[in-house]
């Protein structure tokens, strides 16, 4: 069943820059997918159409069918959590766990239940032991992880989270990714925008290539990925092993280390 419908949407930023030009999408309750594309491409504004922070000029959004045009952006946000690229549109309070409990609060959310999903938060961020730091005296990967704890706290079915991965080492990235497991293990619907291809074959099922503001290509990971023109054609490049395994000549998708090993055996197997 699809939770999100993006119906012929097109839209333009003051000025007449086309942004998006009809696009049609769906996403299925309970599913992870990757928006990848090169700067420009559209895939920010895309994602902003779904939790109402932009409108779109024309087409519709709809939310577990229902059009979502009238709906205020304040209402969306009891259905759609948006994690910012930029951790300082998000943080604006003196403490790790004030910052925290302000959305479930906002949200209307008992006492209990605030301090239930902001624990959750906390502990699947790995930031417990810092809830009463001041967020400007966290480390940048910490800050970025707090900016997702704020939104997870708020408990809603679909979680959006634009380059998550940006400017975070290889152990904060991977913090990410159980956030992403975690939260794609309750049936969630999880949607990223990224550039880390790594991190897409990591953590997510389905990938959606944008290009010049249109869908240029849709598919699990290993479908997309195996389209070498169609990456060629959107400069998008594999992950870290499927870059050594092309330069190496292998003839076939790698994508994981796993897949590395397995084909690495079967070509070392006699006869």
């Amino acid at each position: 069943m699809a939770i999100i419908e993006l119906d012929s949407i097109s839209f333009a930023y003051s000025g007449g820059v086309w942004a998006l030009r009809d696009v049609s999408l769906s996403f299925e309750d309970g599913r992870s997918v990757a928006i990848v594309g090169q700067n420009g491409a559209g895939k920010t504004t895309l994602v902003k159409m779904i939790n109402g922070l932009l409108r779109p000029s024309h087409g519709v959004v709809r939310l577990r069918g229902q059009d979502v045009s009238g709906v205020p952006t304040a209402k969306i946000a009891h259905q759609v959590g948006f994690v910012f690229q930029n951790p300082r549109t998000q943080i604006f309070l003196g403490s790790v766990l004030e910052e925290v409990v302000f959305g479930p609060k906002k949200l209307g959310m008992s006492e209990a239940s605030v301090k239930e999903h902001a624990e959750k938060a906390l502990h699947l961020t790995g930031l417990d032991a810092k809830r009463a730091v001041h967020p400007y005296e966290l480390t940048p990967p910490d800050r970025k992880l707090l900016t997702i704890a704020s939104i997870l706290s708020m408990d809603q079915p679909i979680l959006i989270l634009d380059e998550p991965t940006g400017g975070l080492d290889a152990e904060s990235v991977e913090r990410v990714a159980r956030v992403v497991d975690a939260y794609h293990a309750e049936g969630r619907t999880v949607i990223t925008v990224t550039h880390n291809m790594d991190f897409v074959v990591r953590c997510f099922e389905r990938v959606v290539v944008m290009r010049q503001g249109q869908v240029a290509a849709s598919g699990t990971v290993r479908e997309v990925f195996s389209q070498h023109e169609l990456l060629a054609d959107t400069h998008l490049a594999s992950t870290a092993i499927g870059q050594l395994a092309a330069v190496c000549g292998v003839p076939r998708t790698i994508l994981t280390v796993s897949d590395m090993v397995k084909y690495i055996e079967e070509t070392l197997q006699p006869g």
